[in-house]
Protein backbone atom coordinates (compact mmCIF):
# COMPACT_ATOMS: atom_id res chain seq x y z
CA UNK A 1 0.00 0.00 0.00
CA UNK A 2 1.42 3.28 -0.86
CA UNK A 3 1.94 5.81 2.00
CA UNK A 4 1.09 9.32 1.29
CA UNK A 5 2.62 10.53 3.69
CA UNK A 6 5.82 9.50 2.22
CA UNK A 7 4.72 10.80 -0.78
CA UNK A 8 3.99 14.12 0.49
CA UNK A 9 6.98 14.42 2.87
CA UNK A 10 9.32 13.56 -0.43
CA UNK A 11 7.20 16.19 -2.50
CA UNK A 12 7.68 18.75 0.21
CA UNK A 13 11.71 17.87 0.43
CA UNK A 14 12.30 18.43 -3.08
CA UNK A 15 9.98 21.84 -3.19
CA UNK A 16 12.37 23.47 -0.43
CA UNK A 17 15.34 22.38 -2.08
CA UNK A 18 13.95 24.04 -4.99
CA UNK A 19 13.32 27.46 -3.81
CA UNK A 20 16.18 27.20 -2.07
CA UNK A 21 18.57 26.74 -4.92
CA UNK A 22 16.69 29.10 -7.19
CA UNK A 23 17.10 31.88 -4.75
CA UNK A 24 20.64 31.26 -4.71
CA UNK A 25 20.81 31.06 -8.27
CA UNK A 26 19.19 34.34 -9.02
CA UNK A 27 20.94 36.20 -6.06
CA UNK A 28 24.15 35.00 -7.74
CA UNK A 29 23.03 35.95 -10.95
CA UNK A 30 22.33 39.70 -9.28
CA UNK A 31 25.80 40.18 -7.54
CA UNK A 32 27.51 39.07 -10.71
CA UNK A 33 25.38 41.39 -12.41
CA UNK A 34 23.99 39.23 -14.86
CA UNK A 35 20.37 40.31 -13.82
CA UNK A 36 19.18 43.03 -12.00
CA UNK A 37 17.10 43.13 -8.53
CA UNK A 38 13.30 43.58 -8.69
CA UNK A 39 12.89 47.16 -8.44
CA UNK A 40 11.17 48.50 -5.44
CA UNK A 41 12.37 52.00 -4.93
CA UNK A 42 12.92 54.30 -7.95
CA UNK A 43 14.33 57.62 -8.86
CA UNK A 44 11.39 60.07 -9.24
CA UNK A 45 12.43 61.76 -12.79
CA UNK A 46 13.14 65.49 -12.71
CA UNK A 47 11.57 67.70 -14.81
CA UNK A 48 14.11 69.98 -16.42
CA UNK A 49 12.66 73.70 -14.75
CA UNK A 50 11.32 76.94 -16.49
CA UNK A 51 14.50 78.92 -17.45
CA UNK A 52 15.07 80.84 -15.06
CA UNK A 53 15.99 85.11 -15.30
CA UNK A 54 20.03 85.36 -16.30
CA UNK A 55 22.04 85.77 -13.08
CA UNK A 56 23.56 88.64 -12.62
CA UNK A 57 27.08 88.72 -11.35
CA UNK A 58 26.46 90.29 -8.28
CA UNK A 59 24.20 87.31 -7.24
CA UNK A 60 27.11 85.26 -5.94
CA UNK A 61 24.54 83.10 -3.23
CA UNK A 62 23.13 81.91 -6.29
CA UNK A 63 25.84 81.00 -8.20
CA UNK A 64 27.71 79.14 -5.32
CA UNK A 65 24.11 77.44 -4.73
CA UNK A 66 24.58 75.93 -8.42
CA UNK A 67 28.11 75.30 -8.24
CA UNK A 68 28.09 73.18 -5.24
CA UNK A 69 25.06 71.29 -6.33
CA UNK A 70 26.69 69.90 -8.97
CA UNK A 71 29.59 69.10 -7.05
CA UNK A 72 27.42 66.91 -4.94
CA UNK A 73 25.79 65.44 -8.20
CA UNK A 74 29.63 64.57 -9.30
CA UNK A 75 30.53 62.94 -5.53
CA UNK A 76 26.71 60.84 -5.25
CA UNK A 77 25.23 59.52 -8.28
CA UNK A 78 21.51 60.27 -7.65
CA UNK A 79 20.50 56.58 -8.66
CA UNK A 80 22.98 55.14 -6.06
CA UNK A 81 20.61 55.32 -3.58
CA UNK A 82 17.69 53.41 -5.11
CA UNK A 83 20.34 50.69 -6.53
CA UNK A 84 21.13 49.91 -2.84
CA UNK A 85 18.24 49.87 -0.99
CA UNK A 86 17.08 47.21 -3.98
CA UNK A 87 20.00 44.98 -3.27
CA UNK A 88 19.34 45.45 0.63
CA UNK A 89 15.40 44.48 -0.04
CA UNK A 90 16.02 41.32 -2.72
CA UNK A 91 18.81 40.01 0.32
CA UNK A 92 16.20 40.35 3.19
CA UNK A 93 13.42 38.86 0.49
CA UNK A 94 16.41 36.30 -0.13
CA UNK A 95 16.71 34.85 3.13
CA UNK A 96 13.09 34.67 3.84
CA UNK A 97 12.72 32.67 0.67
CA UNK A 98 15.98 30.29 1.53
CA UNK A 99 14.04 30.21 5.73
CA UNK A 100 10.93 29.42 4.14
CA UNK A 101 12.56 26.86 2.10
CA UNK A 102 14.33 24.93 5.03
CA UNK A 103 11.20 25.01 6.71
CA UNK A 104 9.24 23.36 3.94
CA UNK A 105 12.28 20.82 3.52
CA UNK A 106 12.28 20.15 7.36
CA UNK A 107 8.60 19.22 7.35
CA UNK A 108 8.97 16.80 4.27
CA UNK A 109 11.68 15.62 6.39
CA UNK A 110 9.51 15.01 9.07
CA UNK A 111 6.43 13.19 7.28
CA UNK A 112 8.97 10.82 5.87
CA UNK A 113 10.79 9.52 9.03
CA UNK A 114 7.05 9.03 10.53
Amino acid sequence: MINFEKIIGWTLLFLGIVIIIYTLYFSFNIFTTKATPPEIFKVAQKQEPLPKKEVKPLDIEAQMEKIIGEQLKGMLPTDVLPKLLNLISWSIFAGILIFGGAQISNLGIKLIKK
